[in-house]
Protein backbone atom coordinates (compact mmCIF):
# COMPACT_ATOMS: atom_id res chain seq x y z
CA UNK A 1 0.00 0.00 0.00
CA UNK A 2 1.05 3.50 -0.87
CA UNK A 3 2.26 5.82 2.03
CA UNK A 4 0.17 8.55 2.52
CA UNK A 5 2.94 11.22 3.73
CA UNK A 6 5.45 12.86 1.17
CA UNK A 7 8.71 10.80 1.65
CA UNK A 8 10.29 14.40 2.57
CA UNK A 9 8.88 17.38 3.95
CA UNK A 10 9.64 20.22 5.77
CA UNK A 11 6.73 22.06 8.01
CA UNK A 12 7.15 25.58 8.65
CA UNK A 13 10.76 25.46 9.31
CA UNK A 14 12.23 28.52 9.96
CA UNK A 15 16.25 29.68 10.24
CA UNK A 16 17.67 32.81 11.57
CA UNK A 17 21.26 33.78 11.15
CA UNK A 18 21.90 36.45 13.67
CA UNK A 19 19.64 39.08 12.77
CA UNK A 20 18.76 37.87 9.24
CA UNK A 21 16.24 35.48 8.65
CA UNK A 22 17.16 32.77 6.01
CA UNK A 23 13.93 31.20 5.94
CA UNK A 24 10.29 32.40 7.37
CA UNK A 25 7.78 29.54 8.33
CA UNK A 26 8.45 27.76 4.78
CA UNK A 27 6.87 24.17 3.81
CA UNK A 28 8.07 21.88 1.43
CA UNK A 29 7.02 18.35 0.76
CA UNK A 30 8.73 16.15 -2.30
CA UNK A 31 6.75 12.91 -3.21
CA UNK A 32 7.90 9.82 -4.48
CA UNK A 33 8.83 9.18 -7.87
CA UNK A 34 9.17 13.19 -7.93
CA UNK A 35 11.44 15.39 -9.42
CA UNK A 36 10.68 18.88 -7.80
CA UNK A 37 12.64 21.76 -8.97
CA UNK A 38 13.91 24.52 -6.59
CA UNK A 39 13.76 27.79 -7.51
CA UNK A 40 15.03 30.92 -6.67
CA UNK A 41 17.67 34.09 -6.38
CA UNK A 42 20.82 33.72 -4.60
CA UNK A 43 19.64 34.78 -1.12
CA UNK A 44 16.30 33.17 -1.26
CA UNK A 45 16.24 30.46 1.47
CA UNK A 46 17.42 27.53 -1.15
CA UNK A 47 20.68 26.74 0.60
CA UNK A 48 19.63 26.93 3.71
CA UNK A 49 16.46 24.40 3.32
CA UNK A 50 18.80 22.31 1.95
CA UNK A 51 21.36 22.02 5.10
CA UNK A 52 17.78 21.39 7.23
CA UNK A 53 16.88 19.10 5.21
CA UNK A 54 20.12 16.91 5.39
CA UNK A 55 21.05 17.84 9.13
CA UNK A 56 23.89 20.52 8.09
CA UNK A 57 21.45 22.86 10.46
CA UNK A 58 18.61 22.16 12.87
CA UNK A 59 15.55 24.46 12.64
CA UNK A 60 15.01 26.97 15.23
CA UNK A 61 10.94 26.25 14.83
CA UNK A 62 8.93 23.71 12.92
CA UNK A 63 9.97 20.16 12.10
CA UNK A 64 11.32 17.84 9.12
CA UNK A 65 9.59 14.63 8.72
CA UNK A 66 10.30 11.48 6.94
CA UNK A 67 7.78 8.98 5.71
CA UNK A 68 5.13 11.39 7.74
CA UNK A 69 7.45 10.77 11.16
CA UNK A 70 9.36 14.02 13.05
CA UNK A 71 13.11 13.93 12.61
CA UNK A 72 15.65 15.63 14.75
CA UNK A 73 18.59 15.45 12.62
CA UNK A 74 22.00 16.15 14.28
CA UNK A 75 24.25 15.54 11.53
CA UNK A 76 24.06 14.71 7.88
CA UNK A 77 24.90 11.69 8.85
CA UNK A 78 21.39 11.19 10.37
CA UNK A 79 19.78 12.10 7.27
CA UNK A 80 21.65 9.77 5.40
CA UNK A 81 20.52 6.87 7.54
CA UNK A 82 17.54 7.92 5.98
CA UNK A 83 18.20 7.94 2.66
CA UNK A 84 18.39 11.18 1.84
CA UNK A 85 21.76 12.21 -0.23
CA UNK A 86 23.13 15.27 -1.18
CA UNK A 87 25.30 15.87 -4.57
CA UNK A 88 27.33 19.04 -4.43
CA UNK A 89 27.50 21.33 -7.24
CA UNK A 90 31.77 20.60 -6.28
CA UNK A 91 31.99 17.03 -7.26
CA UNK A 92 33.44 14.59 -4.22
CA UNK A 93 34.87 11.93 -6.57
CA UNK A 94 38.34 10.85 -5.88
CA UNK A 95 40.33 10.82 -9.19
CA UNK A 96 43.14 8.55 -8.13
CA UNK A 97 40.57 5.60 -6.94
CA UNK A 98 38.57 3.39 -9.19
CA UNK A 99 34.91 3.25 -10.02
CA UNK A 100 34.41 0.74 -7.09
CA UNK A 101 36.23 2.46 -4.42
CA UNK A 102 34.45 5.52 -4.92
CA UNK A 103 31.12 3.87 -4.79
CA UNK A 104 31.51 2.61 -1.52
CA UNK A 105 34.25 5.24 -0.12
CA UNK A 106 33.20 6.70 3.30
CA UNK A 107 29.87 4.12 3.48
CA UNK A 108 29.52 2.92 6.99
CA UNK A 109 28.27 -0.13 6.23
CA UNK A 110 31.02 -1.44 4.54
CA UNK A 111 33.24 -3.90 6.14
CA UNK A 112 37.30 -3.63 6.07
CA UNK A 113 37.44 -6.61 4.06
CA UNK A 114 34.86 -4.66 1.53
CA UNK A 115 35.91 -6.39 -2.16
CA UNK A 116 32.71 -9.14 -1.89
CA UNK A 117 30.69 -9.75 -4.74
CA UNK A 118 27.80 -9.00 -3.16
CA UNK A 119 29.08 -5.31 -3.11
CA UNK A 120 30.37 -5.62 -6.62
CA UNK A 121 26.90 -6.68 -7.96
CA UNK A 122 25.04 -4.03 -5.99
CA UNK A 123 27.78 -1.14 -7.82
CA UNK A 124 27.23 -3.00 -11.02
CA UNK A 125 23.37 -2.29 -10.69
CA UNK A 126 23.95 0.97 -10.00
CA UNK A 127 25.70 2.01 -12.28
CA UNK A 128 23.47 0.56 -14.72
CA UNK A 129 20.59 2.93 -13.33
CA UNK A 130 23.02 5.89 -14.36
CA UNK A 131 23.93 4.43 -17.80
CA UNK A 132 27.81 4.26 -16.60
CA UNK A 133 27.41 -0.30 -16.63
CA UNK A 134 29.68 -0.47 -19.35
CA UNK A 135 32.51 1.33 -17.57
CA UNK A 136 34.98 -1.53 -15.43
CA UNK A 137 35.14 -1.67 -12.18
CA UNK A 138 38.58 -0.92 -11.78
CA UNK A 139 38.64 2.23 -14.29
CA UNK A 140 40.04 5.27 -12.56
CA UNK A 141 37.70 7.88 -12.02
CA UNK A 142 40.62 10.61 -13.09
CA UNK A 143 39.89 9.39 -16.35
CA UNK A 144 36.02 9.88 -17.11
CA UNK A 145 34.84 12.95 -18.68
CA UNK A 146 32.98 15.27 -16.13
CA UNK A 147 29.60 14.53 -17.18
CA UNK A 148 30.20 10.30 -16.18
CA UNK A 149 31.80 12.14 -12.77
CA UNK A 150 28.41 13.22 -12.08
CA UNK A 151 26.65 10.26 -12.98
CA UNK A 152 29.17 8.75 -10.78
CA UNK A 153 28.38 10.31 -7.76
CA UNK A 154 24.48 9.98 -8.45
CA UNK A 155 25.08 6.00 -8.63
CA UNK A 156 27.50 6.23 -5.58
CA UNK A 157 24.23 7.56 -3.36
CA UNK A 158 21.98 4.84 -5.52
CA UNK A 159 24.15 2.26 -4.37
CA UNK A 160 23.79 3.51 -0.62
CA UNK A 161 20.06 3.24 -0.91
CA UNK A 162 19.46 6.50 -1.48
CA UNK A 163 15.67 7.53 -1.71
CA UNK A 164 15.76 11.28 -2.11
CA UNK A 165 18.71 12.78 -4.38
CA UNK A 166 19.06 16.59 -3.78
CA UNK A 167 21.00 17.64 -6.74
CA UNK A 168 22.61 21.28 -6.61
CA UNK A 169 22.91 22.57 -10.31
CA UNK A 170 24.51 19.14 -11.60
CA UNK A 171 24.53 19.99 -14.70
CA UNK A 172 26.66 23.79 -14.27
CA UNK A 173 29.65 22.17 -16.15
CA UNK A 174 28.46 19.59 -18.36
CA UNK A 175 28.39 20.02 -22.38
CA UNK A 176 24.77 19.29 -23.75
CA UNK A 177 25.38 15.63 -24.31
CA UNK A 178 26.60 14.94 -20.67
CA UNK A 179 23.64 17.12 -19.59
CA UNK A 180 21.06 14.83 -22.12
CA UNK A 181 22.56 11.52 -20.48
CA UNK A 182 21.86 13.12 -16.29
CA UNK A 183 18.66 14.08 -17.46
CA UNK A 184 18.29 10.33 -18.75
CA UNK A 185 19.56 8.67 -15.24
CA UNK A 186 17.12 10.79 -13.55
CA UNK A 187 14.20 10.15 -15.65
CA UNK A 188 15.33 6.38 -14.55
CA UNK A 189 15.52 7.25 -10.75
CA UNK A 190 12.20 8.78 -11.22
CA UNK A 191 10.88 5.55 -12.49
CA UNK A 192 12.44 3.62 -9.78
CA UNK A 193 10.38 5.62 -7.02
CA UNK A 194 13.22 7.56 -6.09
CA UNK A 195 12.54 11.29 -5.24
CA UNK A 196 14.80 14.08 -6.88
CA UNK A 197 15.25 17.80 -5.88
CA UNK A 198 16.56 19.83 -8.96
CA UNK A 199 18.26 23.35 -7.83
CA UNK A 200 19.11 24.93 -11.02
CA UNK A 201 19.49 28.89 -12.76
CA UNK A 202 19.18 26.88 -15.57
CA UNK A 203 15.28 27.73 -16.07
CA UNK A 204 15.37 25.49 -19.39
CA UNK A 205 15.91 22.78 -17.27
CA UNK A 206 13.29 22.83 -15.02
CA UNK A 207 10.63 22.84 -18.21
CA UNK A 208 12.41 19.88 -19.50
CA UNK A 209 13.03 17.65 -16.70
CA UNK A 210 10.69 18.42 -13.01
CA UNK A 211 7.73 17.67 -12.61
CA UNK A 212 7.02 20.23 -9.49
CA UNK A 213 8.26 23.46 -9.13
CA UNK A 214 9.02 25.35 -5.77
CA UNK A 215 9.83 28.89 -5.54
CA UNK A 216 11.36 30.90 -2.70
CA UNK A 217 12.23 34.75 -2.67
CA UNK A 218 13.57 36.29 0.47
CA UNK A 219 13.41 33.76 2.39
CA UNK A 220 9.80 32.94 2.16
CA UNK A 221 7.34 30.30 -0.13
CA UNK A 222 5.94 32.04 -2.96
CA UNK A 223 4.37 29.27 -4.42
CA UNK A 224 4.09 25.55 -4.97
CA UNK A 225 3.13 24.24 -8.46
CA UNK A 226 3.00 21.91 -11.81
CA UNK A 227 5.53 23.37 -13.67
CA UNK A 228 2.73 22.26 -16.94
CA UNK A 229 1.02 24.61 -15.52
CA UNK A 230 3.27 27.87 -16.10
CA UNK A 231 5.45 28.96 -18.50
CA UNK A 232 9.24 30.61 -18.41
CA UNK A 233 7.70 34.08 -17.91
CA UNK A 234 5.51 33.23 -15.00
CA UNK A 235 8.25 31.39 -13.46
CA UNK A 236 10.80 34.31 -13.50
CA UNK A 237 8.27 36.85 -12.42
CA UNK A 238 7.61 34.26 -9.31
CA UNK A 239 11.03 34.34 -8.14
CA UNK A 240 11.59 38.12 -8.52
CA UNK A 241 8.45 39.54 -7.60
CA UNK A 242 8.32 41.54 -10.29
CA UNK A 243 8.12 41.35 -14.19
CA UNK A 244 11.43 40.86 -15.89
CA UNK A 245 10.83 42.58 -18.76
CA UNK A 246 13.27 41.74 -21.62
CA UNK A 247 16.17 39.36 -20.63
CA UNK A 248 18.22 39.84 -23.24
CA UNK A 249 18.83 43.66 -23.88
CA UNK A 250 18.81 44.77 -27.99
CA UNK A 251 22.15 45.37 -29.89
CA UNK A 252 23.30 48.84 -31.03
CA UNK A 253 21.59 49.84 -34.11
CA UNK A 254 25.13 49.26 -36.12
CA UNK A 255 28.87 48.09 -35.40
CA UNK A 256 32.16 50.09 -35.21
CA UNK A 257 35.21 49.49 -37.06
CA UNK A 258 36.71 45.54 -36.46
CA UNK A 259 38.58 45.79 -33.21
CA UNK A 260 39.65 42.02 -33.50
CA UNK A 261 40.99 39.52 -36.00
CA UNK A 262 41.62 36.27 -35.77
CA UNK A 263 43.04 34.01 -38.18
CA UNK A 264 44.00 30.62 -38.26
CA UNK A 265 44.12 29.98 -34.93
CA UNK A 266 45.54 26.41 -34.11
CA UNK A 267 45.98 25.07 -30.50
CA UNK A 268 47.38 21.20 -30.55
CA UNK A 269 44.67 19.07 -29.15
CA UNK A 270 41.88 21.71 -29.02
CA UNK A 271 41.22 23.49 -32.17
CA UNK A 272 42.69 22.93 -35.66
CA UNK A 273 42.16 26.71 -37.72
CA UNK A 274 39.56 29.39 -36.27
CA UNK A 275 38.82 32.63 -38.30
CA UNK A 276 37.11 35.37 -37.39
CA UNK A 277 36.41 38.52 -36.58
CA UNK A 278 34.93 41.19 -33.73
CA UNK A 279 33.52 44.84 -34.76
CA UNK A 280 33.27 47.49 -32.15
CA UNK A 281 29.56 47.12 -30.32
CA UNK A 282 29.61 43.15 -31.26
CA UNK A 283 29.31 40.27 -29.12
CA UNK A 284 30.90 37.36 -30.80
CA UNK A 285 29.94 34.21 -29.19
CA UNK A 286 32.17 31.02 -29.75
CA UNK A 287 29.93 27.76 -28.91
CA UNK A 288 30.35 24.21 -28.58
CA UNK A 289 30.09 21.49 -25.98
CA UNK A 290 32.88 21.33 -23.40
CA UNK A 291 35.78 19.55 -25.19
CA UNK A 292 34.92 21.90 -28.41
CA UNK A 293 37.98 24.15 -28.18
CA UNK A 294 36.07 27.00 -27.59
CA UNK A 295 36.85 28.08 -24.15
CA UNK A 296 40.73 27.26 -24.95
CA UNK A 297 40.07 29.77 -27.85
CA UNK A 298 38.97 32.47 -25.80
CA UNK A 299 42.17 31.85 -23.40
CA UNK A 300 44.32 31.63 -26.00
CA UNK A 301 43.19 35.20 -27.42
CA UNK A 302 44.33 36.83 -24.31
CA UNK A 303 47.58 35.18 -24.22
CA UNK A 304 47.32 32.06 -21.74
CA UNK A 305 47.62 29.68 -23.69
CA UNK A 306 51.69 29.21 -25.19
CA UNK A 307 51.98 26.47 -27.84
CA UNK A 308 49.30 28.32 -29.62
CA UNK A 309 49.74 29.44 -33.72
CA UNK A 310 47.80 31.42 -36.25
CA UNK A 311 47.30 35.56 -35.86
CA UNK A 312 45.73 37.64 -33.52
CA UNK A 313 45.36 41.12 -34.29
CA UNK A 314 44.06 44.10 -32.19
CA UNK A 315 43.37 47.21 -34.04
CA UNK A 316 45.47 45.92 -37.31
CA UNK A 317 48.57 45.58 -34.85
CA UNK A 318 49.72 42.09 -34.57
CA UNK A 319 50.01 40.39 -30.69
CA UNK A 320 53.12 37.94 -30.19
CA UNK A 321 51.19 34.76 -29.26
CA UNK A 322 51.28 33.27 -25.57
CA UNK A 323 51.88 36.73 -24.16
CA UNK A 324 49.72 38.36 -21.72
CA UNK A 325 51.57 41.25 -20.97
CA UNK A 326 51.61 41.93 -24.86
CA UNK A 327 47.49 41.18 -24.85
CA UNK A 328 46.94 43.86 -21.50
CA UNK A 329 48.94 46.40 -23.55
CA UNK A 330 46.36 46.21 -26.09
CA UNK A 331 43.53 46.53 -24.14
CA UNK A 332 42.62 42.83 -24.55
CA UNK A 333 40.87 41.75 -21.12
CA UNK A 334 39.62 38.45 -19.73
CA UNK A 335 36.97 37.12 -17.47
CA UNK A 336 37.85 33.76 -16.25
CA UNK A 337 34.92 31.25 -15.90
CA UNK A 338 36.07 30.40 -12.71
CA UNK A 339 35.15 33.48 -10.32
CA UNK A 340 36.94 31.70 -7.09
CA UNK A 341 39.66 30.29 -8.68
CA UNK A 342 41.40 33.05 -11.41
CA UNK A 343 38.83 35.68 -11.47
CA UNK A 344 38.76 37.52 -8.42
CA UNK A 345 40.11 37.75 -4.59
CA UNK A 346 37.65 35.91 -2.18
CA UNK A 347 38.78 36.59 1.01
CA UNK A 348 39.72 41.17 0.16
CA UNK A 349 37.02 43.54 -0.06
CA UNK A 350 35.18 44.64 -3.41
CA UNK A 351 37.25 48.23 -2.70
CA UNK A 352 40.78 46.12 -2.84
CA UNK A 353 38.98 43.61 -5.98
CA UNK A 354 38.27 46.78 -8.12
CA UNK A 355 41.30 48.24 -8.03
CA UNK A 356 43.72 45.54 -8.02
CA UNK A 357 44.46 45.53 -12.04
CA UNK A 358 44.64 49.40 -11.64
CA UNK A 359 47.32 50.20 -9.31
CA UNK A 360 48.40 52.10 -12.27
CA UNK A 361 45.46 54.47 -11.94
CA UNK A 362 45.62 54.88 -7.81
CA UNK A 363 49.26 55.44 -7.34
CA UNK A 364 52.37 57.04 -8.04
CA UNK A 365 56.07 56.12 -7.41
CA UNK A 366 55.09 52.68 -5.78
CA UNK A 367 52.41 54.53 -3.78
CA UNK A 368 49.08 54.39 -3.67
CA UNK A 369 46.63 56.79 -2.37
CA UNK A 370 43.84 56.22 -0.33
CA UNK A 371 41.23 58.62 -1.99
CA UNK A 372 42.03 57.46 -5.08
CA UNK A 373 40.96 54.08 -4.23
CA UNK A 374 38.37 55.39 -3.02
CA UNK A 375 37.31 57.27 -5.76
CA UNK A 376 38.28 54.84 -8.53
CA UNK A 377 36.88 51.75 -6.47
CA UNK A 378 33.24 53.92 -6.90
CA UNK A 379 33.46 54.97 -9.55
CA UNK A 380 33.65 51.33 -10.96
CA UNK A 381 30.83 50.55 -8.77
CA UNK A 382 28.87 53.05 -10.98
CA UNK A 383 29.55 51.58 -13.94
CA UNK A 384 29.11 47.89 -13.75
CA UNK A 385 26.04 48.30 -10.82
CA UNK A 386 27.62 47.35 -7.49
CA UNK A 387 26.15 48.80 -4.55
CA UNK A 388 29.09 51.01 -3.21
CA UNK A 389 27.90 50.44 0.76
CA UNK A 390 29.31 47.05 -0.39
CA UNK A 391 32.78 48.61 -0.95
CA UNK A 392 34.10 47.25 2.50
CA UNK A 393 32.59 43.40 1.94
CA UNK A 394 34.52 40.89 1.64
CA UNK A 395 34.11 39.29 -1.90
CA UNK A 396 32.97 36.07 -0.74
CA UNK A 397 29.91 37.63 1.17
CA UNK A 398 28.28 38.38 -2.49
CA UNK A 399 25.94 37.02 -5.07
CA UNK A 400 27.49 35.15 -7.75
CA UNK A 401 25.95 38.07 -9.91
CA UNK A 402 27.48 40.60 -7.66
CA UNK A 403 30.85 38.03 -8.24
CA UNK A 404 30.45 38.74 -11.67
CA UNK A 405 30.53 41.96 -12.23
CA UNK A 406 33.59 42.52 -9.82
CA UNK A 407 35.20 40.56 -12.25
CA UNK A 408 34.09 42.45 -15.22
CA UNK A 409 34.39 46.33 -13.97
CA UNK A 410 38.07 45.17 -12.22
CA UNK A 411 38.77 44.85 -16.20
CA UNK A 412 37.76 47.61 -17.61
CA UNK A 413 39.67 50.83 -18.56
CA UNK A 414 39.18 54.19 -19.81
CA UNK A 415 40.51 53.44 -22.99
CA UNK A 416 38.02 54.03 -26.01
CA UNK A 417 38.63 50.55 -27.18
CA UNK A 418 39.25 47.22 -26.08
CA UNK A 419 38.28 43.38 -26.23
CA UNK A 420 36.29 41.90 -23.33
CA UNK A 421 36.95 38.09 -23.32
CA UNK A 422 34.48 36.20 -21.66
CA UNK A 423 34.51 32.23 -20.56
CA UNK A 424 30.88 31.42 -19.54
CA UNK A 425 29.37 34.50 -18.24
CA UNK A 426 26.67 33.52 -16.45
CA UNK A 427 28.03 30.23 -15.14
CA UNK A 428 26.31 29.92 -11.52
CA UNK A 429 24.39 33.16 -11.46
CA UNK A 430 20.67 33.19 -11.13
CA UNK A 431 18.49 34.48 -13.49
CA UNK A 432 17.61 38.21 -12.19
CA UNK A 433 21.49 38.72 -11.70
CA UNK A 434 21.89 37.15 -15.36
CA UNK A 435 19.72 39.72 -16.96
CA UNK A 436 22.03 42.56 -14.85
CA UNK A 437 25.15 40.91 -16.24
CA UNK A 438 23.51 41.01 -19.70
CA UNK A 439 22.81 44.71 -19.70
CA UNK A 440 26.54 45.02 -18.67
CA UNK A 441 27.38 43.55 -21.51
CA UNK A 442 25.58 45.93 -23.72
CA UNK A 443 27.13 48.87 -21.90
CA UNK A 444 30.44 47.91 -22.22
CA UNK A 445 29.75 47.53 -25.69
CA UNK A 446 28.60 50.73 -26.88
CA UNK A 447 31.91 51.95 -24.51
CA UNK A 448 33.91 50.97 -27.99
CA UNK A 449 34.82 47.49 -26.87
CA UNK A 450 33.83 44.32 -28.67
CA UNK A 451 33.01 41.27 -26.33
CA UNK A 452 34.28 37.62 -27.27
CA UNK A 453 32.56 35.06 -25.20
CA UNK A 454 32.26 31.33 -24.73
CA UNK A 455 29.50 29.84 -23.18
CA UNK A 456 27.39 26.37 -23.58
CA UNK A 457 24.52 27.73 -22.95
CA UNK A 458 22.73 28.07 -26.18
CA UNK A 459 19.38 29.68 -25.28
CA UNK A 460 22.16 32.66 -23.67
CA UNK A 461 24.52 32.16 -27.05
CA UNK A 462 21.04 32.80 -29.30
CA UNK A 463 19.74 35.63 -26.89
CA UNK A 464 23.33 37.95 -26.58
CA UNK A 465 25.58 37.02 -29.76
CA UNK A 466 25.58 38.97 -32.93
CA UNK A 467 27.86 36.66 -34.32
CA UNK A 468 28.03 33.30 -33.24
CA UNK A 469 30.88 30.71 -34.28
CA UNK A 470 30.01 27.14 -33.48
CA UNK A 471 33.09 24.34 -33.19
CA UNK A 472 32.70 21.08 -32.55
CA UNK A 473 35.72 19.08 -31.64
CA UNK A 474 37.80 21.57 -32.31
CA UNK A 475 36.92 22.71 -35.81
CA UNK A 476 35.01 25.33 -37.22
CA UNK A 477 31.20 24.25 -38.38
CA UNK A 478 29.90 27.61 -39.13
CA UNK A 479 28.92 31.32 -38.66
CA UNK A 480 26.14 33.03 -38.11
CA UNK A 481 24.87 36.67 -37.90
CA UNK A 482 21.65 37.83 -37.34
CA UNK A 483 18.82 37.04 -37.48
CA UNK A 484 20.09 34.29 -38.75
CA UNK A 485 21.13 32.84 -35.30
CA UNK A 486 18.38 30.00 -34.31
CA UNK A 487 19.24 27.44 -31.28
CA UNK A 488 18.50 24.63 -33.45
CA UNK A 489 20.94 25.40 -35.79
CA UNK A 490 23.78 25.99 -33.34
CA UNK A 491 22.46 22.52 -31.59
CA UNK A 492 23.07 21.17 -34.95
CA UNK A 493 26.65 22.22 -35.13
CA UNK A 494 27.92 21.78 -31.81
CA UNK A 495 26.47 17.87 -31.66
CA UNK A 496 27.71 17.74 -35.23
CA UNK A 497 23.59 16.15 -35.82
CA UNK A 498 23.11 15.54 -39.30
CA UNK A 499 19.21 15.28 -38.68
CA UNK A 500 19.18 18.00 -36.20
CA UNK A 501 20.57 20.10 -39.14
CA UNK A 502 18.12 19.07 -41.48
CA UNK A 503 15.48 20.04 -39.01
CA UNK A 504 17.41 23.65 -38.48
Amino acid sequence: MASLHPILQADNVQKTFGAVRALNAVSFAVERGEIRALCGENGAGKSTLVKLLTGVHRPDSGEILVDGKPRHYRSPRDSQADGIAFVSQELSIVPHLSILDNIWLGHRGVPFLYRRQMLRRKAVEALKVVGLDTLPLNTMAGTLALGERQLLEIARMFARDARVFLLDEPTATLSDGEIIRVFDALRRLRQSGRSIIFITHRLAEVFDICDTVTVLRNGSLVTHAKVADMDREQLVELMLGRPLGQMYPSAAGSSGGTVLEIEGLRIPGHVANLTFEARAGQVVCLSGQIGSGAGEAVRAIAGLVYDVQGTVRVRGKRLPAGSVASALGANVRFVSEDRARDGIFLTLPVRTNLVATQLDQVGRAGLVSRRAISERSRAVCERVGIDPARLDSRADELSGGNQQKIAVGRSLTDQAFGVLLMNEPTRGVDVGARAEIYALMRRVCEQGYCIVMMSTDIEEVAGMADVVITLYRGQQVGCYSRPDISRSRILADITHTAAARGAA
